[in-house]
């Protein structure tokens, strides 16, 4: 259950794994991957870091059996469309960044253009965990207090390693998932 408190801060109750993916770049096999993945972990949410690319991408999600909260990235083409699609499914992509909050964990979510900025965030102190994409480079580092994950490239393209990553809410510790 989603209870909005501001229009960018959701609260999501009982969920003790998040699925994290980002840059799958029209991959459809490999979503459809880390689709059945997730529902194999029984995930609770997932948070999409962006750089889906086309809106017909939308239709590998829809056997999600969770919610999904995800931003915008830097080569998305048609954002309207893009949030459309997924609102059709009951996911929310409608920004470039978005906050939520699980389990009393506060998470920031972007897709991560500037790592200044990704940095900045974790600085910050207001989040527990920032969630990135965008380098295609899987990352797993403790900022400060703040706990930095991205999940690397769920496409392949770059690196050739398609992967995704697991957040347990219960002690902050990411699983990384080759698909």
């Amino acid at each position: 259950m989603f209870i909005a408190k501001d229009s960018r801060l959701y609260n999501l109750v009982a969920c003790m794994l998040i699925g994290l993916i980002s840059d799958t770049h029209d991959n459809l096999p490999a979503i459809v991957k880390a689709v059945k993945t997730f529902n194999s972990y029984k995930v609770g949410l997932v948070l999409h870091a962006g750089d889906y690319v086309a809106p017909f991408t939308f239709k590998a999600y829809s056997e999600l059996s969770c919610k999904l909260i995800g931003v915008y990235g830097n080569v998305d083409g048609d954002r309207s469309l893009l949030r459309e699609r997924f609102s059709s499914l009951g996911f929310k992509v409608e920004s470039e960044f978005e906050e939520v909050e699980v389990e009393g964990i506060r998470i920031a979510l972007l897709h991560g253009v500037h790592s200044q900025i990704v940095d900045a965030l974790a600085l910050s102190g207001k989040y527990d965990v920032v969630v990135h994409g965008h380098t295609h480079l899987r990352r797993n580092q403790r900022i400060g207090k703040t706990l930095v994950v991205n999940p690397g490239e769920t496409c392949g393209y770059l690196y050739e390693i398609k992967s995704i990553a697991l957040l347990d809410t219960a002690t902050l510790k990411v699983e990384f998932i080759n698909l």
